[in-house]
């Protein structure tokens, strides 16, 4: 008797235990957020070590749900970093990572090819609707914006918020200055950026001092659209900001202790908090899983207005840690277990993991750079990803293979020093040595030979497609024409 009742008593805790994840997908459709903001670096929250920027609402996202410590993204800058995540792939599969110019510019000529699949696109398989508020900068040109990749609506910038200045006859001066000496002098009119919506533009110059908080208005907006119409969605939400030139709304103004860097980091975590208050309010918070995570490291060559990596080695621009693993959170109440992982991660994997979520099988067509991490979110077991590939421009500078990352070629993040090439390559064991300060290579030659064998696996299915950044406008005239 005793034994029968034990029996039935482990049946109901493993019934009672079974990952709701399964539950939802018979039942609920899952609703997909991804806040991506821009340069914003790995100790630059609270949560993640910042000892004076106060991010309270991100903080108790990680207490709520996951915070992942090696979560990484496609490329340390801007227009490559994008593709990445919303089309699962390397960016130089796709032709967005160039020799010459590293992003787009408002006289670039071309975009994100029309032959790529992405994330908005693959969701609307399962009926998905699809939204981006925030900073495209995949392609400005009407036949590139975001309508014309899958996305419902938009409503944001085109490109960087630094992007279109209007030289003014106190601000005489190379590109470097404006932020070391005249950013106290800068003004939102000074950046001609245009606001659109859809292919439209509805105001420009963009007025950067309340574009944080006008994104998060849109952004519950479309929570609360879907909450009426019971359609689940995708909402990509990309704030321009942190990148320079820093603007923040009036009411934030001086209420951090890390200056205007502080300031404006604090107001984008209260108006996440927002949106987490919109999905509870509108009962969504139990079936929308929200991701939080940056383009790309700190710029730090704009020195007190870029942020920090913490611990981690340099930031946007270069291949060390400080320039592409992100502060990452996933939250989804019920849906995911909440815990810090050590896992590897990528932008890249939001591709597998929101398709199997939704249960849209992949694209057979295509290599995809994506792993589901759904086993690890839903369950806590060990994922798939053990490489992550480190490319600047179009050259694969470093890899990582386990707790183990190979340097075959080292530069500072926008030319801070020069170019290396290592032979043999540079070694660190970034789980012991995050900072990458101890080469460990004559150690390790095993490590190296297994790193090289990966290395030559994965070149034999690259192919590398025509640059596309490099077309650009001569007659255009802009203080930001020349290479970054």
């Amino acid at each position: 008797m005793y034994s029968k009742r034990f029996t039935t008593y482990l049946l109901l805790l493993c019934f009672c235990c079974f990952p709701l994840y399964a539950q939802y997908k018979t039942t609920t459709p899952i609703n997909f957020i991804v806040v991506f903001v821009d340069d914003m670096g790995y100790g630059d929250l609270s949560s993640f070590g910042h000892p004076s920027i106060h991010t309270p609402h991100l903080d108790q996202m990680v207490q709520e749900g996951q915070q992942w410590t090696n979560f990484y993204v496609g490329a340390s800058v801007c227009t490559p970093s994008r593709a990445a995540l919303l089309t699962g792939r390397l960016p130089v599969r796709n032709g967005l990572m160039s020799d010459r110019f590293r992003v787009f510019f408002p006289d670039s000529k071309n975009g994100l090819p029309a032959s790529e699949i992405t994330l908005a696109e693959q969701l609307k398989k399962a009926g998905y609707a699809a939204h981006i508020v925030g900073k495209w900068h995949l392609g400005h040109r009407k036949a590139y914006l975001p309508t014309n990749h899958g996305f419902d609506t938009y409503f944001g910038i085109p490109y960087s918020n630094d992007m279109d200045f209007v030289p003014r006859p106190d601000l005489q001066s190379s590109y470097w200055e404006l932020w070391k000496v005249h950013h106290d002098k800068l003004k939102t009119t000074d950046f001609h950026v245009p606001l659109l919506r859809g292919t439209t533009v509805v105001e420009r110059p963009a007025n950067q001092n309340t574009l944080v908080q006008r994104y998060t208005d849109e952004a519950i907006k479309i929570i609360e659209t879907h909450q009426q119409d019971k359609q689940p969605f995708f909402l990509y939400l990309a704030h321009n900001l942190p990148h320079v030139p820093l603007f923040v709304s009036e009411g934030r103004k001086g209420k951090s202790k890390n200056g205007l860097y502080g300031d404006v980091v604090e107001e984008i975590d209260a108006n996440v908090g927002r949106i987490i208050e919109a999905l509870k309010e509108n009962k969504m918070d139990k079936n929308t899983l929200v991701v939080f995570t940056s383009d790309n490291g700190p710029w730090l060559q704009t020195k007190h207005l870029g942020g920090t990596a913490g611990m981690l080695r340099d930031g946007k621009g270069s291949t060390f840690e400080g320039g592409m693993r992100e502060p990452t959170i996933f939250w989804g109440p019920g849906i995911i277990q909440p815990g810090r992982i050590s896992a590897l991660g990528t932008t890249m994997d939001l591709f597998a993991t929101f398709s199997a979520i939704a249960g849209v099988a992949l694209p057979k067509d295509r290599i995809l750079d994506s792993y589901d991490l759904s086993p690890t979110l839903f369950s806590k077991k060990s994922g798939k990803r053990n490489e992550v590939f480190y490319y600047r421009e179009r050259e694969l500078y470093a890899v990582r293979v386990g707790a183990y990352k190979a340097h075959y070629i080292t530069k500072g993040g926008y030319g801070e020093f020069p170019l290396t090439v290592h032979d043999p390559p540079l070694l660190y064991n970034v789980d012991e040595d995050p900072a990458e300060r101890f080469d460990i290579a004559t150690q390790h030659p095993d490590v190296l030979k297994k790193i090289e064998q990966v290395v030559k696996a994965h070149k034999a299915q690259l192919h590398m497609p025509e640059d596309l950044l490099k077309d650009r406008d001569k007659s255009y005239n802009n203080l930001q024409n020349s290479k970054r």
